[in-house]
This record gives structure tokens, C-alpha cells and sequence, in this order.
């Protein structure tokens, strides 16, 4: 063959890039219980799938002769593939190769990622191990130089890495140390997972203690501190539970802001048995009660797929099918806070509805809340200013939304239970009770003059309570149409898939006026 030399000469620059940071640093990465990026790339693609991107990029060595003596790659490896025969890039740090700092990365390889998922509309599925290409200490020296945070040129990677957020979905996958640059990437997505022996840090240990800070990296950035947080979404205990998140968090979104949300053919009957609704709220209203099972109940068999469950916890997050359609789901949590609003389930809340904006994914909030945090520690965390930052997010969605009243809805986070300005469906449960604030505790304020002058005020109480009470019923509200529908609990899942149905009618796949932000 006319190019046979040429063809033999490409085959072993495959071959020593193949061989990544060498069998020691190979072997140093099984020792710690992780997989090589190539490894991981092959777990989580289908099978024969991946086609690589510059998989012979690196820095050559050549003898005297101008002939290639050893080839090591660069620290990213990147191409298309494909998980669950959806086109997805892929793009991940070597670590065997300088620990993926910027001493071996040639920085155009993960920009080529990001603008080649944008441009094509496909999902950007990120591994994560390392600085990331932040570099380290060594830089000075190998470069000659120091670095300017920003320099010329350089920010085109930042706008790539945050610009993608609004066009398709992003997963990042931290699994190892990660620090810099690199947990810059790995929260920058809409969905990021940590194995539970990783850690993500601005700094890492040796740096913090010069600070007078000494840690462990398990102490300073492990998967506790980090969920806990709110820094990443989910830890899991191995790569491929890792892998397998990234897979069905994908299944419930778009390729890219273009096209809507997969639907599934509908193997949940919508009219299963739903008696359990029935006893689900306790009569008793200071009994707490557990909110999972009833989401369990009414959403798709199996479909309910949580997100950021140890940051603010009063809220639930997550994603879920009715009869095969994606949803985006909120519901309280009474088991922390009562439900209320905290400042972290409100950041929580302007990040989740804005990820529902940017991919079309209808909203269904089951709603128990008494209105935002009240006391010292709310005041101190600015609970009022992310409140009205998570009211504003919701009032700037024009996705369907539809709101199941189960208990509570009081004050001014109970006004945010549905976007201001425009049509959404609501339902009230049996249980449902609302007003500008609870009756407990401001009955004694409200009529402090008559209790004062009551010969027995602890009857005079009974008696007020007994009377507001009997006004507060759902039933006197729903005469004035200030509440649409009270409905028995056992028809939520029929009147929740009605709306799916509804909802997808209604729904236009288009680019958001504004990118989203991590």
C-alpha cells in the first residue's frame, strides 16, 4: 500500500497514547480503586461507540534523527458516543498523565467539547479528576512563567464551561480528588455526582494548612461536607452507580434546548389502586408525616429520581414520569423545618426551576408549607432575600405547572406555591389549610384585648379557636373560587396525569432568553 509507512506511524502514536501515564501510574490508580478515563469511558458509552477527538495530541520526544522516540498524551481525552443510543460527548482528565493539571493539557481539547456538544445539541457528560487543567505549582516552572488568572485568550474556556448550561444538559462526574479548576467544572453542571471516597476542594489540604487549617481531604471536601452543602448533588459508592445516575438523570431531558423531553410508552396504569392517599396526612396537624411515599404513589412506578436530597431538605427535588411524560417535581418535606422555606431549600428552588425552564419540563409542586423559616438563624442566613429569588425564578417560568395543595400553604412562601400572572391547574387535598399565617399562635396576638378581659381566658381561647376553625375550612374558600378544586387524594394520580398530558401539548422547544447559571 502506497501509505503503508504513514499508516504504521499513526498506529504507534495510537498505541503510546493508549498507553496514558505508563504502568506504574496505571497500576497507581488501580491501587487506589479507580478506573483509568479510558476505562471509565468505556463504561459508561455503549458498547463500540466512542469515536475519540485528537486521540494523538500530546507531547512528543524525538531522537537526533527527527524520529518519534515516546509520545506522552494529554491529560484529556475526549470524543462522541453514545449512552443508551442517545449521541452524547464525552470529556474526561487523565489523571496517570500530572494528575490532569495544566502541565501535560493542551487547552483546546476541552473547549472543543463544550462547542462541539452546543453546536451539535448533544448532551456533555464530564469526568472529573484532578485540577482539571488548573495547573499546579510546577507550571511556573515548566512554562517559564506565571499564569494570569483570565488572560488573554483564556476566559473563552470559562464562557464555554457556563454557556453550555444553557443549551444542553451537563453532568459532572467527580470521581478522585478534585480541586481549582476542576470542581469549577464539576459544579458547573445541572447534575453532579461524587463517589464517597473522592473530594472536591477550592484548595487542597497542603494549601488550606498553610492557613493554620490542617485536614484531610476527607475532612476538608469529602462527600458529606459537599452534599451537605449543596456544592454536588448526589455521592454514591462506586464509579458505576456514578455512571448509572448520569444515565437516568439524562433519560429525562432533552438532547439540547431544541427538542422536548423524551416521552416513554406508559406502562403505569392511571387508575392503580391509590387507597393509601386516603390515611396519608394525619388529622392530628402537629404529626409529621412522610412526603416520598406519596410522590411514590403518584408519579410512574419507579420513575421518582432525586436530586440534592441533603441540601435544603424541606424541600424535595427531582425528576419523575407520569404515563411516560418527564416532570420536574417539588414537594415539602415535613420532616424538616415543618416544610418551611430555609435560605438553602430556596437556593435550591431557584436552581431546580430554572434547570424545568431550560428543558421544557413541566412542574408539579405538592405543597405543605407554613411559609418561610422564622427566628434568629433565618434572619442570619437571609432566608427573606433568597426567598423572593426563588418567588421570582418561579414567576419567570412559562412552563405548565400544576400545584397539589396537600396541607399547609401560609404567608408569602405559600402565595409562591404556583407562578403570579398566569394560567396554572391547583388542587387542594381534604387535609388543606391556608391563610396569611397559621391560627396557632396568632390567635393569642390577634385578640390579646378580649383574652385579657375574659374571666377565663384559656376558655376564651378554646372558644375563638373553635370558632376560626370552623371559618378556615377549604370548603368556605372554594365558595368564592379563590381555590378551584378540592379534590379526594386517592384521583391526584388521574388528575396529575391529565396534566402531563395537557402540559405537553402546550410545550415549544426554544433556546432561553437567558443561559442558565450554575
Amino acid at each position: 500500500m502506497a501509505w503503508t509507512p504513514e499508516l504504521k506511524e499513526l498506529e504507534k502514536r495510537k498505541a503510546l497514547t493508549a498507553k496514558m501515564g505508563g504502568p506504574e501510574r496505571v497500576k497507581r490508580q488501580h491501587d487506589g480503586g479507580r478506573l483509568t478515563i479510558r476505562e471509565r469511558i468505556d463504561r459508561i458509552s455503549d458498547a463500540r461507540t466512542f469515536h475519540e477527538v485528537g486521540a494523538i495530541a500530546g507531547v512528543g520526544e524525538y531522537d537526533e534523527k527527527g524520529d518519534l522516540k515516546d509520545l506522552t498524551p494529554a491529560n484529556c481525552v475526549f470524543g462522541r458516543a453514545k449512552v443508551d443510543g442517545r449521541p452524547v460527548v464525552i470529556v474526561g482528565d487523565d489523571f496517570t498523565v500530572r494528575g490532569g493539571s495544566a502541565d501535560a493539557s493542551i487547552r483546546e481539547k476541552p473547549m472543543m467539547a463544550e462547542e462541539m456538544a452546543k453546536t451539535f445539541r448533544m448532551p456533555v457528560i464530564r469526568v472529573i479528576e484532578g485540577s482539571g487543567g488548573g495547573g499546579s505549582v510546577k507550571t511556573i516552572e515548566t512554562k517559564g512563567r506565571s499564569n494570569l488568572p483570565g488572560q488573554v485568550g483564556e476566559t473563552r474556556a470559562y464562557h464555554l464551561m457556563t454557556d453550555a448550561l444553557g443549551h444542553v444538559p451537563v453532568v459532572g462526574l467527580g470521581l478522585g480528588s478534585v480541586a481549582g479548576l476542576g470542581a469549577a467544572r464539576l459544579t458547573s453542571s445541572h447534575y453532579s455526582v461524587m463517589t464517597k471516597t473522592s473530594a472536591m476542594f477550592v484548595a487542597g489540604p497542603p494549601v488550606v494548612a498553610r492557613l493554620g487549617q490542617p485536614h484531610s481531604k476527607q475532612e476538608l471536601g469529602g462527600w458529606e461536607i459537599q452534599t451537605k452543602s449543596g456544592a454536588i448533588d448526589h455521592a454514591v459508592d462506586t464509579e458505576e452507580e456514578a455512571f448509572d445516575c448520569a444515565r437516568k438523570f439524562l433519560s429525562y431531558l432533552p438532547s439540547s434546548v431544541h427538542e422536548l423531553p423524551p416521552v416513554l410508552p406508559a406502562t403505569d396504569p392511571v387508575d392503580r389502586p391509590v387507597e393509601k392517599l386516603m390515611k396519608a396526612i394525619p388529622r392530628n396537624q402537629r404529626q409529621v408525616y412522610k412526603m416520598r411515599p406519596i410522590i411514590e404513589t403518584v408519579v410512574d412506578e419507579g420513575s421518582f429520581f432525586e436530586m440534592g436530597q441533603m441540601f435544603g431538605r424541606s424541600i424535595i427535588t427531582g425528576f419523575a414520569r407520569l404515563q411516560g411524560r418527564p416532570i420536574a417535581l417539588l414537594a415539602s418535606d415535613p420532616y424538616h423545618y415543618g416544610g418551611a422555606w430555609t435560605s438553602e431549600a430556596c437556593q435550591k428552588i431557584v436552581r431546580f426551576v430554572d434547570m424545568a425552564q431550560t428543558f421544557h419540563l413541566p412542574v408539579v409542586y405538592l405543597c405543605d408549607c407554613p411559609g418561610f423559616m422564622i427566628g434568629l438563624q433565618a434572619e442570619q442566613t437571609a432566608t427573606i432575600r433568597h426567598g423572593v429569588r426563588a418567588m421570582a425564578a418561579l414567576n419567570q417560568t412559562n412552563i405548565p405547572w400544576c400545584t397539589i395543595i396537600v396541607r399547609n400553604c401560609f404567608g408569602v412562601a405559600g402565595a409562591a406555591h404556583q407562578p403570579a400572572g398566569r394560567l396554572s391547574l391547583r388542587y387542594a387535598w381534604l387535609s388543606a389549610r391556608w391563610g396569611s399565617l397559621p391560627l396557632e399562635g396568632g390567635i393569642e396576638a390577634a385578640y390579646r384585648a378580649d383574652l385579657d378581659a375574659a374571666p377565663d381566658p384559656k376558655a376564651k381561647l378554646a372558644e375563638i379557636e373553635e370558632r376560626l376553625a370552623k371559618l378556615r375550612t377549604p370548603f368556605r374558600t372554594a365558595e368564592t373560587f379563590w381555590v378551584e378544586d378540592i379534590v379526594d387524594p386517592r384521583e391526584t394520580r388521574k388528575l396529575l396525569c391529565d396534566f402531563a398530558e395537557l402540559a405537553y401539548r402546550a410545550l415549544t422547544p426554544e433556546a432561553p432568553k437567558v443561559s442558565m447559571r450554575p
